[in-house]
């Protein structure tokens, strides 16, 4: 026993055990604190048609919606920021809505919009408010307030007094989803699995790859031996991602432009990752992945599959804009559920794979050259 308690291999697996839960308790206490906590860092839109009361119940609704609100935007510009995912609720005041309040026996409807296909919080913590909204606008409409306003419209007291209290079967709120996914969770998931299965995999590739890189070097020459290597990465990106999309379409299929969109996507996202992933392992080598794998937890958070990048703490979110899977995540939903702003997202991970690419060549051209002057640095006393 005390061999291998003094076992070098041993130890190292210790220091491993133990620091994979600093970071992994350290980051996701850190980043899933922010939930509810930082609710109200999420926007909602409030687009009133209502010339009559619309003012009085928009009032009502900015002191019970916790979000930043947006109350400039017509119905159409909401929608698109909605579908954009730049906002996360519009509540919307239809034109004929005092007069649905106000007629026997008609009906005044609000209406809510929330798109899907987004974070499992966003989507929840919308349906929720939503259902809360509704019960209390209900309740607050049979208020004296409320009485006084109907009777500004000359209508008698105690008609006023009988119109507020039928309110309770008139108000109805209807709900509309945009870009639903399909039944089941592993459908809201997929975006996560996906992108997190090229991730980790690239991951892994890449130590090994940076290995056989510096082992190649002496033999094909330094830029042969690189660009050797960005060729085979190509290649693989292109072949590799097909498992685990054909096992996910062959779960739930989406018909064969989604899957060469899809197909496409994790290509681009497993290239972006080999070459994220490869930059701690080329000024680091094999301990490289004592960097790698607190990011891969990072971005297992900031992809943006549990928690919207809004409620996140600032850290995370500046993480988020150089995450390849941030990106990928949100090209998915728009793929597969619908959505808005996937030449943003592309544009975004084209980006983070050029930068990382950059940084590679910058490290791989200028690293032997630091080897060789301090080789020849530490001649100079013998001479």
């Amino acid at each position: 026993m005390k061999e291998f308690l003094r076992n070098k291999t041993i130890l190292a697996g210790v220091f491993m055990m133990a620091f994979y839960q600093v970071i992994m308790i350290g980051i996701f206490m850190w980043g899933y604190s922010a939930v509810p906590r930082n609710i109200s860092e999420m926007t909602a839109a409030i687009v009133n048609e209502d010339q009559q009361t619309g003012q009085q119940l928009v009032t009502q609704l900015e002191s019970n919606l916790p979000f930043k609100l947006v109350t400039d935007l017509s119905l159409s510009e909401a929608q698109t920021q909605l579908n954009n995912r730049d906002i996360q609720l519009i509540v919307h005041v239809p034109a004929d809505f005092t007069t649905g309040l106000t007629t026997q026996g008609a009906q005044a409807k609000l209406d809510f919009f929330i798109n899907q296909s987004n974070p499992q919080t966003a989507v929840s913590t919308m349906q929720n408010v939503v259902n809360r909204i509704s019960d209390q606008f209900i309740v607050q409409t049979q208020t004296q307030s409320f009485t006084k306003l109907l009777e500004q419209f000359r209508m008698p007291e105690d008609q006023a007094a009988q119109t507020v209290n039928g309110v309770m079967n008139k108000v109805v709120s209807n709900v509309v989803t945009t870009n639903t996914p399909p039944a089941g969770l592993h459908n809201q998931m997929a975006p996560m699995f996906l992108s997190m299965a090229s991730y980790v995999g690239s991951m892994i590739y890449a130590m090994m790859s940076v290995t056989a890189l510096n082992q190649t070097k002496p033999k094909l020459g330094k830029l042969r031996a690189f660009l050797s290597l960005q060729g085979v990465n190509v290649l693989l990106s292109l072949i590799v991602p097909l498992i685990g999309v054909s096992i996910y379409f062959g779960i739930q299929g989406y018909g064969a432009e989604a899957f060469f969109k899809t197909w496409m996507t994790h290509s681009f996202e497993m290239f972006a990752a080999i070459q994220f992933t490869s930059i701690a392992c080329m000024l680091l080598g094999q301990a490289g992945m004592i960097l790698n794998m607190p990011l891969v937890l990072i971005q297992s958070l900031v992809c943006g599959a549990t928690i919207p990048r809004e409620m996140l703490p600032g850290f995370f979110q500046f993480m988020s804009r150089i995450s390849p899977m941030y990106y990928s995540v949100h090209i998915d939903y728009n793929v597969l559920f619908g959505g808005g702003n996937t030449s943003a997202y592309l544009v975004g991970l084209a980006l983070v794979a050029g930068g990382a690419l950059l940084i590679n060549i910058v490290i791989h051209a200028f690293k032997p050259l630091k080897a060789r002057r301090e080789a020849a640095a530490s001649l100079l006393p013998s001479m």
